[in-house]
Formats: C-alpha cells, sequence, structure tokens
C-alpha cells in the first residue's frame, strides 16, 4: 500500500508537469484557469500522499491550506473578475505556441540538469520530484514572460507559486506551518489589488495588454 502511495506521488507530479505545458500552449482565459484549479488539485493530493507517507500531521494542514485557496478562492476570485472585465478573449502570446512548447522542453531539461545534485542531498520521500517542481517553476516563469494579457500573467505568477510549494515538499517536505499561512494570505491579498489593478487598465486603456502600460510618460 506504501508502495502504491509513493509511486502516486510521481504519478501527481507528472500532472504538475503535464498542467503546466498546457498552461502555456493555452490560449482561453477561462481554460487557464480550469488548468490552474486542477493544477492546485493536484499540489493538494500530492501533499497529503505525502503527509501520510511521513507522519507529519502538520501537511494536512498545509493541503487544506492550499485547497481552500488555490483550489476554491482564487479560481472563484479570477472567474468572477474575468466575468466583470468580460475578458473572455483568446490569450495572444509573444511567440507562437510550437516555438513556446519547444523552449519550455528546454527548460525542463535544464531544470532536471540543475535540481539532480540537490535532490540527491535531500532525504525527503520527494526528492525525486524536485526536478518537475522546478520545471513547473520555469514553465510558469516562461508562461509570465511570453503572454502580454494581465490575466495570464497572474496565472502564471500563482502557477509559479505552486511550483515553488512543492519544490519545498520535495526537497524538505514542506515549510513551517507560520510561512504557509503567511504566503496563503499574501497571494489573497495580491489578488486582490491585482484585480484593482486590472480594472484600472482597462478603464485607462479599454484592453488589459500591459503593453499599454508603454504609453504612460511623465509629465
Amino acid at each position: 500500500m506504501n508502495a502504491l502511495l509513493a509511486q502516486s506521488i510521481n504519478f501527481f507530479a507528472a500532472m504538475l508537469l503535464v498542467l503546466a505545458f498546457a498552461m502555456i500552449a493555452q490560449r482561453r482565459v477561462l481554460t487557464l484557469i480550469r488548468l490552474f484549479t486542477l493544477q492546485g488539485a493536484a499540489l493538494v493530493a500530492a501533499t497529503a500522499v505525502v503527509a501520510y507517507l511521513t507522519g507529519e500531521h502538520e501537511m494536512y494542514y498545509s493541503a487544506g491550506i492550499t485547497f481552500i485557496v488555490k483550489v476554491v478562492a482564487i479560481p472563484l476570485i479570477l472567474t468572477r473578475l474575468i466575468n466583470r472585465l468580460n475578458v473572455r478573449w483568446d490569450v495572444e502570446t509573444l511567440f507562437n505556441i510550437p516555438t513556446t512548447m519547444l523552449i519550455g522542453i528546454l527548460l525542463v531539461i535544464f531544470a532536471f540538469n540543475l535540481a539532480a545534485p540537490v535532490a540527491s542531498l535531500s532525504k525527503s520521500l520527494a526528492r525525486g520530484t524536485l526536478g518537475i517542481a522546478m520545471a513547473c517553476v520555469l514553465l510558469s516563469f516562461l508562461m509570465m514572460i511570453v503572454r502580454s494579457k494581465a490575466v495570464p500573467q497572474v496565472i502564471g505568477f500563482l502557477s509559479m507559486e505552486n511550483g515553488l510549494f512543492f519544490a519545498a515538499t520535495a526537497a524538505t517536505g514542506g515549510m513551517p506551518m507560520v510561512v504557509e499561512l503567511g504566503i496563503a494570505f499574501d497571494v489573497l491579498v495580491g489578488i486582490l489589488i491585482l484585480g484593482v489593478f486590472m480594472f484600472q487598465i482597462r478603464e485607462q486603456f479599454e484592453s488589459l495588454d500591459i503593453r499599454h502600460l508603454e504609453k504612460l510618460k511623465e509629465k
């Protein structure tokens, strides 16, 4: 049973990576939010399995906080935000999808090579998935770079935080509860601030393309 659960960690890690690739290839904002929700659910499941196998009960609280924030609260906030802004359009990218996917594959190779020495020093049960966690972080960063709209960049930032959380779980068995609560609160506050920011961009430029900010000049 424990061996099967240990293998399931690799399955959930692979899901995180596949969903990260799906997000950089996706053009619809609503679908991006759904993919982010699935990524959060995979992160919750992986954390719960690690908690069960290691006996670290604090990680159950971490999984619960992640579920409330990443699977329920943030997707609801983002969905209501894009409905209010009426931005269900296709997402524009700086590169075409095949080029973006090729860059993503190179980033995954780089992440696995970078994580290999660190994973060999870790004693965590999920240390073998550290390369996947770092790949998810780099893919999320890539999504923030290649997207010109504000909403996908916000989702990319949140997905990067998912990768960092999973990296902490893979390398060290999780972060202290105080740190996790602080991060969850900061993320929620950040989403609210970014929501106000998006409304301001939309009001000034009638678009959420952040390239319009280049038009602002000091008087």
